[in-house]
């Protein structure tokens, strides 16, 4: 078999502004959201692109528009007519745009009907939110649209409606979504857009502030340093039915670590190995095959749910064939759709004797939204060369996928990853399985206790542990880390392992595409 075409499996996802091209799309887009009200037209909309392009924002999935938002700058007067949605966003013309004012009016957000519920409007406010930051705009401000309203307006009034959804007694699709994107409900106003009868004409006044906002600043004058947020699965292993209960499990977590706007997802090496519980067993070899065959569907279900929970995944790691020899990868799903993958390169005996798994060739470093970032699985964090190698490359954070019957080798795992974070000043995070399978061979115990780890100084948490798991309990820890503090550690720790080597006395040299490296 020949190595699965991972470009198959992508969804290419971008957040970019829209262009003049995408008019006859946005339109398109705006019937099928807004049926029996009149979208704007291509006047309107060239206006937008040409008096405010950066506010025209949209999702494009696979070269689809999938999503798309409009906005225009305004300086905040409390006698402006903020109610009142033709005269705020012009007409659709946009005319009224200041761009040295204060405010962010959001004027329009679409989403596809087919791709509804794939949080893209998170995606959009967050974009209205950095273009808020770097303008060193004061807030945004949006007319709200209550499109659940309809069917509860002969029981309660638009406010207490409001109120419902803000006690969280019913959801709106346009509301729920703005509260959860830390927007705050500041007025309702009556006849925003009559022809809105999902609304009844209503719509919330709708606050997000900056808070990096400097008062006379030109534009954001510094950069303040964001977290990132990494949650970390520690994954019961239990008899399952088929594919699409172990699919159920894993959105649940993944599902969990969107909701905490988490950046990362790790699950542990080889979690798919409950999907041997459904099928025939066999000798352990001829398993491990059996399982390869679910790689496609691991593929599709990990792409699709990165970008549906606008999340980057490392999911865990699965067994695959190429050219008739399995393989142990660890697959990075990023939010965009994108795919990366890093081969396991040294091999457990037990790995070689149960399923003759074989060993990948090369260390890989991914880009990603939040930096570079390098996956080592399991048995490969006990190789401190490989852990040299990608920090050299630039990785910041190792993850590792892992897999363990007894507390020994767990142990094994957890000294080695806070090893590597004192010789290399980086962080690490580390997913392992609990549970067990009895009727599957070489995988029927397991014993783990999941962690993320720092380096080993005054400025980290206390003995090195960001946070940690109870063992052998499935559950999740969620966590932020900062790399601008790993930064100032390697400038000036009380320690500064990377830096202090005497590389005039030992490297590590490596292969790479026919040419060697020293680090």
């Amino acid at each position: 078999m020949e190595p699965l075409d991972l470009s198959e499996f992508e969804w290419k996802t971008v957040v970019r502004p829209l262009t003049h091209d995408d008019i006859d799309a946005v339109i398109a887009l705006a019937e099928k959201c807004f049926p029996g009200m009149e979208p704007w037209g291509r006047d309107q909309l060239e206006s937008q692109l040409s008096i405010f392009p950066e506010g025209q924002i949209c999702v494009e999935i696979d070269g689809r528009l999938a999503a798309s938002s409009s906005s225009v700058i305004l300086e905040y007067d409390a006698t402006l007519e903020w109610h009142n949605w033709k005269v705020i966003s012009d007409s659709g013309y946009i005319r009224n745009h200041k761009a040295k004012g204060d405010t962010l009016y959001g004027i329009e957000i679409m989403v596809d009907p087919e791709f509804r519920g794939m949080k893209l409007s998170r995606r959009l406010y967050a974009a209205r939110k950095e273009l808020c930051r770097q303008k060193n705009l004061a807030q945004i401000i949006i007319g709200g649209r209550i499109p659940g309203y309809r069917q509860y307006a002969d029981k309660m009034s638009a406010r207490e409606y409001i109120d419902s959804v803000l006690e969280k007694i019913h959801y709106d699709p346009v509301l729920t979504a703005q509260l959860s994107n830390g927007f705050v409900v500041r007025g309702l106003t009556p006849n925003y857009l009559p022809s809105d009868s999902d609304s009844c004409g209503y719509a919330t006044h709708a606050i997000w502030s900056n808070l990096e906002y400097v008062e006379g600043a030109k534009r954001r004058f510094h950069h303040v340093v964001e977290p990132i947020r990494i949650c970390v699965v520690q994954y019961q292993l239990r008899t399952i039915k088929g594919f699409d209960e172990f699919a159920q499990q894993c959105e649940f977590f993944l599902d969990t670590a969107s909701d905490y706007k988490c950046d990362f997802v790790l699950f542990p090496e080889l979690f798919t190995t409950q999907l041997l519980s459904c099928v025939e067993s066999s000798r352990p070899g001829q398993a491990a095959r059996q399982l390869a065959a679910f790689t496609p569907q691991y593929l599709d279900l990990f792409t699709e749910m990165a970008v549906k929970y606008d999340i980057n995944v490392i999911g865990g790691s699965q067994f695959v064939i190429e050219n008739d020899l399995l393989y142990n990868i660890a697959y990075l799903f990023r939010r965009d759709g994108s795919i990366g993958k890093q081969y396991k390169i040294h091999i457990t005996p037990s790995e070689r004797k149960w399923w003759g798994v074989n060993p990948g060739r090369s260390v890989e470093v991914f880009e990603t939204d939040c930096g570079p970032v390098a996956i080592q699985i399991c048995y490969d964090i006990e190789f401190p060369e490989l852990t040299r190698i990608a920090t050299n490359k630039g990785a910041q954070i190792i993850f590792v996928p892992y897999n363990t019957d007894t507390r020994h080798g767990y142990l094994r795992v957890r000294y080695c990853s806070q090893a590597r974070c004192i010789e290399n000043q980086i962080y690490v995070a580390i997913s392992g399985c609990t549970g067990n399978l009895p009727f599957v061979e070489n995988s029927d115990i397991h014993y783990a206790q999941s962690g993320i780890y720092t380096p080993s100084d005054a400025e980290f948490a206390r003995d090195a542990i960001a946070a940690e798991c109870n063992p052998n309990v499935e559950t999740v820890i969620i966590h932020d880390l900062d790399f601008e503090q790993l930064r100032r550690h390697r400038k000036t720790g009380s320690v500064q392992n990377w830096n202090d080597r005497q590389r005039d006395l030992y490297k590590v040299v490596y292969q790479e595409d026919g040419h060697s490296y020293d680090v």
